[in-house]
């Protein structure tokens, strides 16, 4: 459900008052997003989209990002099912409990199926204003959709994106409720992500010393939803963000990319450039995967930065627990507690998480939620 629009105010400082709520409704009333925006010829970034200063250090938006020397490891899954799944394991744990992130190369999806996932995306987002009007949305009890920034009259300022959703949570998504120029390759790449989401969860179940059914067991991510995000060329990429920092709510996301990048995430208290490696599928380990492994594994902060290149397209499938299990309680994995290692966080569901995940000041405005749900916050 939407938020209703917070009172206008200024972001930038200066000049006559700022009505923020107005312009927002204004904007989101044109449909057209910020391709819309871009197709109009507008060589100014709207007020709209400009970001307060603390959520613009450290960005270097005309490059590839800071020159850290580090790179997000990259983990080859050849083998994972026999001669080298030990291996596998050893290096998801590694990356997982370090980095938060990894690249994951020989995964089992086609690289055909990821090019026109990709190209299927981008052909959707480049449609027509008439076209993409009739699909925007932000009902989310919808199975697809299209908007620009979910949380539009609630964050500081937007970021310059726009996402087209596919719902695959509540059951078998019908094909008819999917553009027919997207659909084959879409449930496509659906059918072979299934199967990677299956290795990936009895993967990191052993990754974390438990059986490899364990995380299958208790449902976590039984269900999906896939995010594509188009980021059109910005004319002032200083002033706004493709995507503010955070850290993802679900217990995994798995993404897929173009080449073009802009993708960073946070190690060692620095900014790392994510640059783009032909045929793999970025992992990123999510708030509540860190919260049942009592911090033995790592959420990840990230951010995307706007940029003078592009189109950046995205996709990016967040795995959660299923319709039946996201109002029962998780906590720390009791198998992973001891006298040495007590709980961190308390119980919550997924849908208490995710609802104050959302809302206004938490999750996408680029404050950690996490720590609000340790044990020693919560007494």
């Amino acid at each position: 459900m939407q938020t209703s629009p917070s009172h206008g105010r200024s972001i930038t400082g200066g000049g006559p008052r700022y009505d923020r709520a107005k312009e927002a409704k204004e904007f989101d009333e044109t449909k057209a997003g910020v391709k819309g925006l871009v197709d109009s010829g507008m060589a100014k970034v709207p007020r709209l989209f400009i970001h307060p200063p603390e959520n613009l250090r450290e960005l270097s938006p005309d490059t590839d990002g800071p020159a850290t020397g580090l790179e997000v490891p990259i983990i080859d899954m050849m083998g994972y099912g026999d001669c080298r799944r030990r291996d596998v394991v050893n290096d998801l744990r590694r990356a997982s409990e370090t980095w938060g992130c990894f690249w994951i190369i020989n995964h089992g999806i086609p690289v055909d199926a990821m090019e026109r996932m990709l190209e299927a995306v981008k052909q959707l987002h480049e449609q027509p204003e008439g076209v993409k009007r009739e699909w925007y949305s932000r009902d989310d009890a919808k199975k697809f959709g299209y908007y620009c920034n979910k949380d539009l009259f609630t964050s500081k300022a937007a970021s310059w994106r726009d996402t087209i959703w596919f719902d695959f949570s509540r059951g078998v998504l019908d094909p008819e409720a999917v553009p027919l120029l997207c659909r084959e390759p879409v449930f496509e790449y659906e059918r072979h992500f299934e199967k990677l989401k299956t290795s990936m969860s009895e993967l990191l179940s052993e990754a974390l010393g438990l059986d490899s059914d364990y995380l299958g067991g208790i449902g976590c991510m039984k269900s999906k939803r896939m995010s594509c995000h188009y980021y059109p060329i910005c004319p002032q990429p200083e002033l706004t963000v493709g995507t503010i920092n955070h850290s993802d709510a679900s217990f995994l996301t798995l993404l897929l990319q173009n080449h073009h990048g802009g993708l960073q995430v946070r190690h060692k208290n620095q900014w790392v450039d994510v640059s783009p490696v032909p045929g793999a599928i970025l992992a990123n380990i999510g708030d509540f995967l860190q919260l049942v492994s009592n911090d033995k594994f790592k959420s990840v902060e990230h951010r995307v930065l706007a940029r003078q290149a592009g189109p950046r397209v995205s996709v990016a499938c967040f795995l959660f627990p299923g319709e039946m299990q996201k109002s029962k309680p998780y906590g720390p994995i009791k198998e992973l507690l001891d006298e040495n290692n007590p709980p961190m966080y308390r119980e919550i569901s997924f849908t208490d998480y995710f609802g104050y995940y959302l809302s206004s000041g938490n999750g996408m405005n680029g404050e950690a939620v996490l720590p609000h749900f340790r044990v020693s916050e919560s007494k």
